[in-house]
């Protein structure tokens, strides 16, 4: 087996055996990102040298006791979270050239735990999107089908770690952009709880909303980097102060008496059925393992995508308004300090981000704002409720990811209204602060299929342990795209 397709437990087991070093596995992985790249463009920046640097650094940890669970292990970042001295663009022509003077805690954390970056990967722009199309620089593609989109804003991540470029990434979530391409791409994607791990360096886009997560293709692994980058942070107002498991060691395959709800809500119109025998097939598995299935109503859920796209774009609208070239950024030049900022933005910003900042400005507006803000607001209230109920019925629950497989790369992007819809299964999650887990449970037309379950808040453990028991049973993960496989 080639270096780069292990996992990232099998990585780990084999650095700690000395039977590879780390220098050894992040060049390897370093050869395949080169032979799959020009076929992927899942990645914006390669950090070919400095990944180097951080594995020979990782090794000398090693040699001298000091190594800890990621300590050599090759990772990617999705490219709206910042890194010191790495360029972080946000697949923006706006920050085209941005180099930031510091860590996300995120990506700080992975330093501390001895990760090394290989990279930073393909997105949306400022992580809007659910196809990586949105992308200034172009998008990124399925590892399962080059011809087909790899889901988004997160679809860079998503396809660098079905194809074997990293062993985990960084992605992050605001209406289900870690969950929907971790589906479309055959991976484990994790969204946590808002306030589990720390925004503080994550290029806002709707700040109620966002949170950073892991991919990875095994439930395990993802437990691992999740347990790295989760846990307060002071510089994070929105951080909570709770204590972080050890899913890792939680993942005893017992789903033995959980109560499992199944939403109808999710089943929606329009749904592949494809996709809906392979959720139905999977939430049957579960039965069979010994949790107890419950029929459950979320009614308020066919209000979140409306409600979602007016509090998003309204903080988006906000967020936003400080790329305009003034201090920092790409500056298109004018004739005064107002026309250089109005040809900084109408220049540089994409259609789609420009669409949400004036969806969001009107939603603002005076004279709009109660009749929509505020409204959006209390319907919100409302879908949380829906989840808190249900809490009293069950321990977690089941339910589709995305109504469809990866679909061609342009079928969707003239037609703003079915793109959105791509995220109608997972705009709840978000809006109720809730955490998200997506694990591969089958194919709809060879394409991967993820089975979406959802938690308590904090309660990523248990969501964790029943994604792992139901991995355990089947041999989805197994399959792999044949890109993976290119250099080995």
């Amino acid at each position: 087996m080639p270096l780069h397709d292990l996992t990232l437990a099998e990585a780990r087991r084999r650095l700690v055996e000395r039977d590879v070093s780390s220098v050894e596995l992040t060049q390897a992985v370093l050869d395949h990102i080169q032979a799959v790249e020009p076929q992927l463009h899942a990645f914006l920046t390669v950090t070919g040298e400095l990944a180097l640097e951080q594995a020979q650094a990782a090794d000398d940890r090693r040699k001298s006791g000091q190594a800890s669970t990621l300590t050599g292990i090759p990772l990617a970042i999705k490219d709206v979270i910042v890194t010191k001295d790495v360029t972080t663009t946000c697949a923006s022509r706006t920050l085209e050239n941005w180099v930031p003077p510091y860590d996300a805690t995120v990506v700080s954390r992975l330093k501390d735990a001895g990760a090394v970056m290989v990279g930073k990967t393909n997105m949306d722009e400022f992580a809007m999107g659910s196809s990586n199309e949105n992308s200034a620089f172009g998008p990124a593609h399925n590892p399962w089908d080059t011809s087909r989109v790899p889901g988004g804003s997160s679809g860079g991540s998503a396809a660098a770690v079905a194809a074997c470029e990293a062993f985990g990434a960084l992605g992050t979530d605001t209406g289900g952009s870690i969950r929907q391409p971790a589906s479309l791409c055959g991976v484990v994607g994790i969204k946590p709880t808002y306030g589990r791990v720390s925004r503080y360096g994550l290029v806002a886009f709707a700040s109620s909303l966002d949170q950073c997560g892991p991919f990875a293709r095994t439930v395990e692994d993802a437990a691992l980097l999740l347990e790295a980058i989760a846990g307060y942070d002071p510089r994070d107002s929105t951080s909570a102060d709770i204590p972080v498991p050890r899913y890792a060691e939680q993942l005893n395959g017992d789903v033995r008496g959980l109560r499992v709800g199944v939403p109808k809500e999710y089943f929606v119109e329009g749904m592949e059925p494809g996709v809906a025998a392979a959720i139905r097939t999977a939430i049957d598995n579960l039965r069979d393992l010994g949790a107890t299935i419950v029929d459950v109503s979320l009614p308020y859920t066919k209000y979140a995508l409306p409600v979602y796209y007016i509090i998003a774009p309204a903080e988006a609208s906000a967020n936003l308004a400080r790329f305009d070239g003034v201090r920092y950024g790409v500056r298109v030049e004018g004739g005064n300090l107002w026309d250089e900022i109005e040809n900084t933005r109408g220049q540089l910003i994409g259609a789609e981000v420009r669409r949400r900042i004036m969806l969001g400005t009107y939603a603002l507006s005076a004279g709009y704002y109660d009749a929509y803000y505020r409204r959006a607001q209390k319907v919100r209230t409302l879908i949380r409720r829906d989840f808190q109920q249900v809490w009293e019925q069950v321990d977690l629950l089941a339910a589709p990811t995305s109504p469809t497989v990866a679909f061609p790369l342009g079928a969707k992007v003239d037609d703003p209204v079915a793109m959105y819809l791509s995220d109608v299964c997972t705009l709840p999650i978000n809006l109720a602060g809730v955490p998200g887990v997506v694990v591969p449970c089958g194919f709809s037309e060879d394409l991967p299929v993820g089975l979406q379950l959802i938690g308590k808040p904090f309660d990523e453990a248990t969501l964790l342990r029943v994604a792992h028991a139901y991995e355990q049973d089947n041999t989805w993960m197994e399959r792999q795209p044949s890109l993976a496989q290119t250099t080995a």
